[in-house]
């Protein structure tokens, strides 16, 4: 299957269950959410998780983009991407979790033809607040799928307040031997599925209590588990990244890390782009530049003429077209290239201000912050340019 087909298999699948479509919302979190970008399919659907009726019903299915700022430091990897698209179902106080789960393990096995015998499941194993989940390690067994049992692993919170609850995840084996030890032991053990029975509420004293009603969230990353179907080894390798594999390399020649981390941080940046954020030095826009300025410094490192107006509008197109955009691709292209020239610019004088004899020696905190809040340098940009 490619992932447009995956899509639609998932969206139908769970619409004869009596689930309803929603309209996955862009990137950007509504006013006033203190969170820079969305993380996950629940975050747009907080209220309505936290008792709000939702117009379309208790059972609801989306396809929602997500960034993640925390894992650019694992970008590069066979499992993870700044931007990926999310396969979503929500319980808003309807059914548990063990119908879910049941559902889950019908679609991977019946609806995309997972081999039962390549899953494993970790269940929550509970704790001083909370018991063991029980439910859903007896239907794990009934199933016949090996269980292992954690804690920390298996418990899900948007933060260290708000809803909250145990989860059961669901790992495709992806090695070349068979299934062999566990998904906290094992590597090969790839987490494609987290189900999470969402029925409490964190206070701020670290206290549980109840939502207004037990529901279930459940996620899948698109682009992971397409790769695992269409047996390629990275997320990288699947069919949404084919047209970066087809022309990125007859542009700039890279290693395999690095044509990652390009790909990856380029797709994010279009994708940022097309919701509307422009570069800027806090919030979005300053995450925004900080992936455009992470490509650039890579590209550069080993041949300076290196330009992103080079890279082929197809990429942006193709970028845009996948995530549902309308942004026109030769302005987004554009916006690139702009960046690149103020990036240009800064590195110019950075490197001037650096060599005036004040810097020459170890820089402390407050040398750092003077070239950050006079010259515009940040810190990491100031260190990069020291080890030239």
């Amino acid at each position: 299957m490619d992932t447009e087909q995956i899509v639609r298999t998932f969206v139908e699948f769970y619409e004869d269950r009596g689930h309803h479509r929603i309209s996955g919302s862009t990137l950007l979190p509504p006013p006033g959410d203190p969170v820079l970008f969305t993380t996950s399919g629940m975050h747009p659907l907080t209220s309505y998780l936290e008792g709000r009726p939702h117009p379309l019903g208790r059972r609801l299915v989306d396809v929602q983009r997500c960034l993640r700022t925390t894992d650019l430091d694992e970008v590069g990897d066979s499992t993870h991407l700044t931007v990926f698209e999310m396969l979503g179902t929500w319980s808003l106080g309807d059914y548990e979790g063990v119908r879910s789960l049941d559902w889950g393990h019908r679609f991977l096995t019946e609806g995309l033809g997972v081999d039962p015998g390549l899953l494993h499941a970790t269940v929550f194993g509970g704790d001083d607040q909370v018991g063991l989940d029980t439910a859903s390690l007896e239907l794990w067994q009934e199933r016949g799928v090996p269980v292992e049992l954690t804690v920390n692993d298996n418990w899900w919170s948007n933060g260290p307040v708000g809803p909250c609850g145990p989860d059961s995840e669901i790992f495709l084996w992806t090695g070349d031997t068979p299934p062999r030890s566990t998904p906290t032991r094992d590597s090969r053990w790839v987490e494609v599925w987290n189900h999470v029975m969402m029925r409490h509420r964190r206070l701020d004293d670290g206290r549980l209590v109840p939502l207004p009603q037990r529901n279930v969230d459940t996620g899948m990353g698109l682009e992971r588990l397409a790769s695992l179907l269409q047996g390629e080894p990275s997320v990288y390798d699947g069919d949404v990244f084919e047209p970066w594999r087809r022309l990125v390399p007859g542009l700039w020649s890279l290693d395999e890390p690095s044509f990652r981390l390009v790909c990856d941080h380029l797709r994010s940046a279009v994708v940022v782009i097309g919701d509307g954020v422009r570069p800027a030095g806090t919030g979005r826009g300053y995450v925004l530049r900080r992936l455009v300025r992470r490509v650039l410094t890579l590209l550069w490192r080993d041949d300076p003429s290196r330009r992103l107006g080079d890279l082929p509008v197809e990429l942006v197109s193709h970028t845009l077209d996948h995530f549902r955009q309308t942004g026109d691709p030769a302005l987004v292209h554009q916006m690139l290239t702009d960046e690149e020239r103020r990036f240009t610019r800064l590195l110019e004088r950075g490197r001037q201000v650096l060599a005036r004899p004040r810097f020459r020696g170890p820089l402390d905190d407050d040398d750092f912050h003077y070239l950050h809040d006079t010259h515009g340098l940040p810190r990491e940009l100031v260190t990069a340019l020291r080890q030239e």
